[in-house]
């Protein structure tokens, strides 16, 4: 007798469940359910519907419910919404949205795939037509409507995550005025609050009105009124504050919970129902490295979900090995990616950690567009053991960061990223990659052959007069340093020594810190003991000020800055 299966929600992850089910029993009736008219489209592309990369709404609909039918033999059935999970009976009561007509389908094994729903918080206004969230198909087309007509000329973005920036993104990119609002001090949490000024720096850069440590207090007609009491022009609002879990179909039928708020499943994501699966935004994952339950609410692992679920169906054995979170973003002129802990993560976990901060070629410098590649990464100490990255940059920072997740999912080490053997070209990187390059400096950390500040400790030894030595050459002193530096190149420092203090701590910093390191080993085997080298160096240190200079009137502790 063939298996039926109904499934609940069609995106990712009940699209996936379905065409798996379907490759492993070609006898299977399966169903799919979708609230919305749409199934299988996009949602990650959505933004780039409003700036007109993705020109017309409709090519995000990856499938038809027809394409389905003929193709995989799977009925999706769309603006159909399931209101009622019967456990007892194995069947669930859904609702026609066209009709209002309500019937029951039984099934041998359900699969629950809501998804998550865009927060919404009750404040006055926020139920206005201007103001809008950004789940699915309509909702983007309905706000893109709503912005090209006669006179919308300024948006408020409120929230900093993923689509909240690409939304506000692709709004500056079709001409909009556009302010992003977060609550946090600031955008994209998955980075460090040290690798975020750069794309602090970008959006701003690029005109957008970024708004951080301030919240959204109500809505008004042509403006926002924000928790500070600021006002800011608006004509339209998209709400992009976060998303929680769709958990009312699950709730309501009894099924547990987890301590997140997601659907709690076994490792074959199995809710506390034998017949009953739940994959994708609304359950709660064990997170690798934590030890601990989260909620990742990502494409990718709501796919491998969804196969170990179908695969479980078939008695088909699966092997959990929980989630690290791997994620990337396009910020204008920025790549921007990110997998495992960050410090805040590690910090919370009660992990050990330290850190490196490199800023190397992203290729050759020879080679064309060949651009300096912000690289962060997170190490347990002492044992070495890779916990997380982040990259930002022009080039390929997908690449190095994806090498890290692997290295992470198998449980690498330094020493193992130090000997990691990848391919190498001038025109796609350097003979000591990015990676490789980012574990020599951390075991020469790790093993106490240097040590090393980072920029976000400069500002307080300038307040402080370190004694901070700059071993640029003289034309770059002249175009940018801190305001207390003294300038003894590289070149020349061997001949200058006694020009350097024994009996204060001295801190060394060149362009991207790795001159500096060279005159710090050549310092210590010199005799000097209390050397130390500042990591990021004045790029870095520029980047991390930059941002908080601008927008607070602070005074700098550089006499001008240097991107280059």
């Amino acid at each position: 007798m063939s298996k039926k299966i109904l499934i609940v929600g069609g995106v990712a992850g009940g699209a996936s469940v379905a065409a798996r089910a379907r490759r492993l029993d070609e006898h299977a009736d399966v169903i799919m359910f979708e609230r919305g008219p749409h199934v299988s489209f996009s949602n990650c592309a959505l933004p780039f519907h409003l700036s007109g990369i993705v020109e017309n709404s409709d090519d995000l609909v990856l499938m038809s419910p027809q394409q389905f039918k003929k193709q995989y033999n799977i009925e999706a059935r769309v603006s159909s919404e399931v209101v009622k999970i019967n456990r007892d009976e194995k069947t669930i009561t859904i609702k026609n949205l066209e009709t209002g007509e309500l019937y029951d389908e039984s099934y041998d094994h359900l699969v629950l795939s809501p998804g998550a729903n865009p927060i919404v918080p009750p404040l006055e206004g926020i139920d206005g037509p201007n103001v809008f969230t950004v789940r699915n198909v309509v909702d983007i087309a309905k706000l893109n409507a709503y912005v090209q007509q006669e006179g919308i000329k300024n948006v408020a973005v409120i929230g900093g995550g993923f689509i909240g920036v690409e939304v506000a993104e692709n709004l500056n990119m079709a001409g909009y005025n556009v302010s992003l609002v977060e609550f946090a001090n600031q955008i994209m949490a998955p980075f460090d609050y040290d690798m975020a000024q750069l794309l602090h720096k970008e959006m701003m850069d690029k005109g957008v009105d970024l708004v951080l440590s301030d919240g959204l207090a109500k809505v008004e007609e042509g403006s926002i009124e924000l928790q500070s009491g600021k006002t800011i022009a608006a004509d339209a609002v998209v709400l992009a504050i976060g998303v929680k879990p769709e958990t009312t179909l699950a709730t309501e039928a009894g099924l547990e919970l987890g301590e997140t708020g997601g659907i709690k499943v076994d490792h074959n994501y199995l809710t506390s129902d034998q017949s009953i699966y739940a994959v994708g935004d609304a359950i709660e994952v064990y997170h690798k490295l934590t030890h601990k339950p989260t909620r990742l609410a990502l494409a990718g692992p709501a796919q491998r979900q969804a196969r170990a679920a179908a695969d479980h169906m078939y008695n088909r054995p699966h092997r959990n090995t929980g989630v690290i979170g791997s994620s990337c973003i396009h910020v204008f002129d920025q790549n921007a990616a990110s997998t495992g802990l960050n410090e805040k993560d590690a910090q919370k976990a009660g992990i050990q950690y330290d850190f490196v901060y490199i800023i190397p070629g992203d290729k050759v410098g020879l080679m064309p567009e060949s651009n300096p590649l912000h690289f962060k990464l997170l190490y347990e100490y002492p044992t070495g053991k890779i916990l997380g990255a982040q990259a930002i940059g022009k080039g390929n920072v997908d690449k190095r960061i994806d090498v890290i997740a692997t290295m992470i999912t198998m449980g690498g080490t330094l020493e193992d990223l130090k000997e990691l053997e990848l391919c190498y070209s001038p025109m796609f990187g350097t003979a000591k990659d990015v990676v490789n390059f980012a574990a020599l400096v951390g075991l020469n950390i790790l093993n106490g052959d240097f040590k090393q500040v980072p920029v976000t400790q400069v500002r307080e030894l300038v307040e402080n007069g370190a004694y901070i030595v700059d071993v640029r050459e003289k034309h770059e002193y002249a175009q940018g340093h801190l305001k207390n530096a003294v300038n003894i190149p590289l070149s020349e420092i061997r001949d200058r020594l006694d020009e350097i203090p024994k009996d204060q701590p001295v801190y060394l910093h060149c362009r991207t810190s790795q001159r500096s390191y060279n005159a710090v080993m050549a310092l210590q085997h010199l005799g000097f003991e209390n050397v130390t080298n500042i990591s990021g160096s004045f790029l870095g240190i520029s980047l991390y000020e930059y941002f908080n200079d601008q927008v607070n009137d602070r005074e700098k502790i550089v006499t001008d800055y240097n991107f280059k």
